[in-house]
């Protein structure tokens, strides 16, 4: 009779055993939501006697304490801390543990936690905070689109566990964010008059700045070509030969550098074209925006990159090799400061990209304007 009780009583432990094991995921899920909701609701209160006009203030409220989380978290990867993120590393979502996830958690616990703070006084002072939102949303929407693809698509892809789906909040939220500031009023006039109407008679032969920027996209544009290239596997010489001799980690099982790749590739390659036209054509005022969104996506891609290749957690075979190291950061660190430089160009020096508000006589000005330039 003690056996047979014994034994039906081990039974039981085993299936629940089992069932937690099956249901641990899921609460785990569970209480990040709970958590995330807990944190809404904190700020919600403490703001109710004088609320934000900005709905966005909940949005950088709540992520500022995400990001202290992933500081958390790329910290004990790396061994300065530990005992804090251990089981949720184990059991939520074992890819934090890779060097690309590494320092992304990095850039959103120090960068993107900068950027909240600057929005949230800035929205409390009731002060328009376009220039940095928009490289916060460049920044997050590169950060989790890479992230996500690169799970669903690396060798991660059959260990999704239910914790993953958080991460789609946090692709949301940028994009929201991003349409609602590109559809505000622009902060800066885009009508220009005597001044505006000077600098977009000037061919770019006589703006020595523009002509160098238009050869560092070129040059970016190329780069983005070739590496998008050796993503998609295309068997050509110069893309194996990059490869082999230059950046292996393109071809990390983890998925996230091809992934990044073929994202520049793709959706940063239209972008670098229409800077260059941008620079060619006068009046496209949709440039101060639109360099200001790609230049914090290139940022945080680019610093993921570079720091992944580098990362002691990427195995020796896709480490970028000894003897091409200094060419490699070289032309990896040109191409993230070109798309910042084609911004800061744009916000400094705004008149070549205005529109010429209409006047009488203004039309037969400009034309001899443009006579004599030739």
């Amino acid at each position: 009779m003690n056996l047979y009780f014994s034994i039906n009583l081990f039974s039981v432990d085993c299936i629940m055993i089992c069932l937690l094991l099956f249901l641990l995921p899921f609460v785990i899920l569970e209480i990040g939501v709970a958590v995330l909701v807990t944190v809404f609701l904190f700020y919600f209160l403490i703001t109710r006697g004088n609320p934000p006009k900005d709905l966005l203030f909940f949005v950088f409220a709540e992520f500022c304490f995400t990001c202290v989380i992933d500081l958390v978290s790329a910290l004990e990867y790396d061994g300065i801390i530990s005992g804090f993120m251990e089981f949720y590393q184990k059991t939520g979502e074992p890819y934090l543990g890779t060097s690309y996830a590494i320092m992304m958690c990095y850039w959103d616990g120090i960068a993107h936690f900068i950027m909240y703070l600057i929005m949230i006084s800035r929205i409390t002072d009731r002060k328009a905070y376009r220039t940095v939102g928009l490289l916060w949303a460049g920044s997050l929407c590169a950060n989790m689109s890479v992230f996500i693809s690169g799970i669903v698509s690396g060798k991660y892809g059959s260990e999704i566990r239910p914790a993953f789906w958080i991460n789609f909040l946090f692709l949301l939220m940028p994009i929201l964010g991003g349409v609602s500031l590109f559809t505000r009023p622009k902060d800066r006039p885009l009508i220009g008059g005597y001044n505006a109407q000077q600098a977009q008679c000037m061919k770019l032969i006589w703006r020595p700045q523009d002509l160098v920027l238009v050869v560092l996209l070129l040059g970016a544009i190329a780069f983005t070509i070739l590496r998008g290239l050796v993503a998609l596997d295309a068997p050509l010489e110069v893309c194996s030969d990059y490869l082999r001799q230059y950046e292996p980690y393109l071809k990390d099982p983890v998925g996230f550098p091809r992934v990044m790749m073929l994202h520049q590739f793709f959706y940063g390659l239209p972008l670098l074209g229409a800077f260059v036209y941008g620079l060619l054509k006068p009046g496209c005022t949709w440039m101060a925006d639109w360099t200001l969104f790609f230049a914090g996506a290139m940022v945080q891609c680019q610093w993921a990159h570079i720091g992944g290749s580098l990362h002691p957690r990427t195995t020796a075979p896709y480490r970028i090799p000894a003897e091409s190291l200094c060419m490699v950061l070289t032309a990896n660190l040109i191409y993230v400061l070109t798309p910042i430089l084609v911004a800061v160009r744009v916000r400094s020096n705004p008149y070549f990209f205005l529109k010429i508000a209409p006047f009488p006589g203004q039309t037969v000005k400009i034309v001899n304007w443009n006579l004599l330039s030739k």
